[in-house]
């Protein structure tokens, strides 16, 4: 092994290596364990969220692998309808051409020549991330048999009657000319303006001539249909089914009472737009109000409103209404308004509700086995607690909107003719055989299908769907689902309705949510926040010209470049390249709790490369001391130490297995870094030292602790491995020749099996006895600490206050005492015995003394704890003033004040402790 562990060495040789052993394919052996990947869109690369959710789904597919059982994770990528086509018809836009130019055909071809070119971005990100799917699977929306499955399932849909076409109200987007959904609209607050406006009755009643109404949107007051008041609202009751006078038109709308209007709000009187907002079009519906469309598709206003207005932006739009109404005395006022603005996630364009022609599916009809699915435990969330989000939006759902008014995606089986008749088939000849239509004009629709239709198709898509393939059987249902909150209805609601439609199997059995990733102060990670962190420059180390580089671009915020810069620079100075990708994976899953948010700190990475050096020097000490060494493992005679750790090693896989059958990698993680630093690295290597390094032990006893040593470190790096893949491979290569655990030695750690609980090396009394000797080495130490006392000293030490068992340990482990602690001597006090003036420890009920005569220089630390003291007096008295300030403790927050009535109550247990410590030296 090289003296220093440097990950860019090593990892891309190990990829390599995997890939030409075909290791990522499943067995064909064991029971079946299988994945499906969320497919990223193909226009992406890799962020921290990615990063995080395969880090999760690399550990469980590899651990599954190591455990024997037939194991398959199946990769792909989404076509991304609307994110690609923007993407190509951007490049065609600096080229000084549009896809209208082009022709749709022409453009769609384009796109898959793009596809083709740099679509392959995320999969090597996914490699370098140490993923191990089957790439000889991998999968793309659309591809032939993925685009076969999409048609299969809307023709069934169609022919039940599940799939209509209608005129509803959707989200659209102005500049992509299409409807989009819910996910792909960002709503955030904005300043904007309430308008109240005077709306004249068609008659004056009782010297009553107006309604004031108030709107964020006065422009749609072209296609108000009503105005609503409460219907138990005292002041309008009179007015129920009188006329209004619309304001800049000629037409009259009525007054209805609804239960939606709030009294409370503004003058209890509402305008009522029922084709451009969602709740006027439910309300309008109850109320059979015509729906009045006065947008385009480009949000100008149409030709269903007065001239004056036609073919004007609809902002221009807003200014000129608001200038006419003002002109005529119709506007009441206009009042500064925090308001949520609908914006599309790519285009920026604020959203309308627009009412359109539109494809739906009957989402009531499939959510009701879909809820049952989960009601019954066939499908279970992990954690629980997001079922209840699951029901919510099943109990409610509403008929999906699965058209786009796009080029790119699965275009729609079907076509019209001349009087637009439908007719839905597989292909033009398919539907005029079907139809009997003889040479009648047909036209295809030039809408596609919306993204999640094609992705709620995935797990049974890619496994064959709709032809009787074998991995139907073997890989449907897959074990576990692992995806974020955000996308619990757009994509797992769906998966279930459809899979249990189509195939009569749930899709998965578990849905593993994690967390959202955010930056260390808990703020989602964003390019317009200038916070988001590269998962590949994490791994590589930050260049830091290109750090100035997006610094100065707003790329990244200035405080968090600067402590990026700060890291890098101390990493360089320690002489380390890159944090690398095992200590990334192991901080993904260190922090994977069950939090809904995630907070990121970098810090955290560069502790975990820390740990990757820990278990690289241990292999080295190990290698040292057992390569080229006699090693009988017939003739074995195993130390106390030994079989502690072989002890722990046990109850460590326990643990694991425990904590990962639930999913809780945080405490995967946190087991295996305890046993791996604390446990081996701190304890076990420095009690072998006393076997190995001794002229006295026997050669069995030294073939024990180094069959332990190597053989633990094998069990160790299976255990590391799902977390851990590339570190575990380049020192398992050298650790396999040496182990005598049950491995195959021709292959690699990848295909090992993973460590199993063998509980007859759980010796109980082993665990107590070295726990014992922790206790007491721990507390010499603690004390050497806090009296200044230095490591490498010799020192005597004494045992009083004990039981019997406690002095037969002492003379059974003096030897690991004496080595550990460095120690002079150790003896047992008896009742009666007179101790000298020492500095005491506990372990358990056991005092541990360390005699003061004689181990430090007396004046020079009666000096420096007067002097500690000197200080510790001053800030008593200071926050003890600050305390009894009138002004300080009415005036401050009380989080404040308790923070300082903390701080005195520390500093004066701060000086009970140095001042009884002065006086005991004092004795000397």
């Amino acid at each position: 092994m090289e003296t220093s562990y440097n990950p860019h060495d090593i990892e891309q040789n190990w990829y390599a290596q995997w890939e030409t052993d075909n290791a990522f394919k499943p067995s064909g052996e064991g029971n079946p364990y299988s994945i499906v990947i969320p497919p990223p869109n193909v226009t992406g690369s890799l962020h921290m969220g990615h990063a995080f959710q395969h880090t999760i789904m690399d550990a469980l597919t590899r651990y599954h692998r190591m455990k024997g059982d037939n194991t398959l994770w199946q990769p792909g990528c989404d076509h991304a309808g609307i994110a690609t086509q923007m993407v190509v018809e951007r490049l065609l836009n600096a080229e000084g051409k549009t896809r209208q130019e082009l022709g749709r055909e022409a453009f769609v071809e384009k796109i898959w020549e793009w596809k083709e070119k740099s679509g392959g971005t995320i999969s090597q990100q996914m490699k370098r991330l140490g993923d191990s799917p089957d790439w000889s699977r991998e999968a793309f929306t659309m591809d032939d048999n993925l685009s076969e499955a999409v048609q299969e399932v809307f023709i069934r849909l169609h022919k039940e009657k599940l799939i209509y076409r209608g005129k509803r109200l959707v989200n659209w987007d102005p500049v992509f000319h299409t409807a989009v959904s819910d996910l792909e609209v960002l709503n955030e607050e904005e300043q904007g303006h309430l308008w109240h406006l005077r709306y004249p009755l068609a008659e004056p009643i009782d010297g009553l001539e107006y309604l004031v109404v108030a709107t964020t949107r006065p422009e749609t007051m072209l296609g108000d249909q009503a105005v609503a008041i409460h219907p138990e609202d005292t002041r309008y009751q009179h007015l129920l089914g009188k006329m209004i006078k619309l304001p800049l038109t000629d037409r009259e709308i009525p007054i209805i009472a609804d239960d939606y209007v709030e009294m409370e709000f503004g003058t209890g009187c509402v305008k009522i737009t029922p084709a451009h907002d969602f709740n006027d079009y439910e309300m309008g519906k109850r109320h059979n109000l015509p729906m009045l469309n006065i947008l385009t598709v480009d949000a100008s206003i149409n030709d269903n409103t007065p001239e004056k207005y036609r073919g004007m932006d609809r902002f221009d739009a807003r200014k000129q209404i608001i200038a006419d109404l003002d002109a005529i005395a119709l506007l009441d006022k206009i009042e500064s308004h925090k308001l949520m603005v609908p914006r599309g996630d790519r285009s920026n364009a604020i959203i309308e509700p627009l009412l359109t022609d539109q494809w739906y599916v009957d989402a009531k009809v499939l959510a009701k086995p879909a809820i049952e699915a989960v009601e019954s435990g066939q499908i279970k969330f992990v954690p629980e607690n997001w079922n209840k989000t699951y029901y919510q939006w099943m109990y409610n759902i509403q008929d999906w909107c699965i058209s786009r008014q796009l080029w790119w995606g699965h275009r729609i089986p079907a076509w019209y003719d001349d009087q637009d008749n439908v007719y839905v088939g597989k292909s033009e000849s398919d539907v005029r055989e079907q139809y009997n239509l003889g040479n009648i004009n047909l036209r295809q629709d030039n809408d596609v299908l919306d993204t999640w239709f094609s992705s709620a198709l995935w797990p049974m898509a890619t496994m064959g769907w709709p032809d009787d393939n074998p991995d139907l059987e073997t890989f449907l249902p897959t074990s576990v689902l692992v995806t974020g909150f955000d996308i619990i209805f757009f994509w797992v609601a769906r998966m279930i309705m459809m899979g249990i439609k189509f195939t009569g199997k749930v899709p998965f059995h578990e849905i593993y949510i994690t967390g959202l990733i955010r930056d260390e102060n808990g703020h989602k990670m964003s390019k317009s926040k200038g916070n988001v962190l590269d998962p590949i420059d994490i791994i590589d180390g930050i260049d830091l010209e290109s750090l100035v580089t997006k610094r100065t671009t707003g790329m990244m915020q200035p405080q968090l470049a600067k402590k990026v810069e700060k890291q890098t620079r101390k990493q360089y100075a320690n002489g380390i390249e890159s944090y690398g990708t095992d200590a990334l994976r192991f901080t993904f899953c260190a922090m994977a709790s069950t939090s809904r948010d995630i907070n990121f700190d970098l810090n955290r990475v560069e502790g975990y490369r820390n740990f990757c050096n820990k278990i690289w020097n241990a292999a080295r000490y190990v290698l040292m001391n057992t390569e080229d060494q006699n090693i009988n493992a017939d003739e074995v005679s195993y130390s106390l130490a030994d079989r502690w750790i072989q002890s722990q090693l046990q109850v460590t896989i326990g643990e694991f297995e425990r904590h990962l059958s639930t999913y809780r990698f945080d405490l995967c993680a946190q087991a295996l870094y305890e046993f791996t630093w604390n446990e081996y690295c701190d304890w076990y290597l420095e009690l072998s030292k006393p076997v190995l390094y001794s002229d006295t032990a026997s050669e069995a006893e030294k073939s024990g602790t180094r069959l332990t040593l190597i053989n633990v470190m094998d069990s160790l790096l299976r255990l590391l491995h799902p977390i851990m893949p590339f570190i575990t491979e380049e020192i398992w290569k050298s650790i396999k020749p040496l182990t005598t655990n049950k491995v195959n030695s021709a292959g690699t750690i990848i295909i090992q099996p993973f460590p199993i609980v063998d509980e007859s090396f759980i010796e109980q009394s082993a665990l107590d006895d070295i726990d014992w000797v922790k206790q007491v080495v721990i507390g010499i130490r603690a004390i050497r600490g806090e009296m200044g006392i230095s490591p490498a000293k010799p020192i005597p030490v004494y045992l009083s206050n004990g039981n019997k068992q406690d002095k037969l340990k002492m003379h059974s482990q003096e030897q690991f005492l004496k080595t550990l602690a460095k120690l002079e001597s150790i003896n047992w006090l008896e009742k009666g015995d007179e101790a000298p003036i020492s500095a005491t420890a506990l372990a358990g009920n056991m005092e541990v003394l360390i005699p003061m005569q004689g181990l430090i220089d007396k004046e020079a630390e009666l000096a420096r704890l007067n002097k500690e003291l000197d200080k510790l007096s001053k800030d008593q008295a200071r926050t003890s003033g600050k305390l009894s300030n009138p002004g300080f403790t009415d005036k401050a927050p009380e989080a404040v004040v308790e923070k300082e009535r903390a701080k005195l109550l520390e500093l004066d247990a701060a000086m009970k402790t140095l001042q009884n410590k002065r006086d005991d030296i004092a004795t000397l």
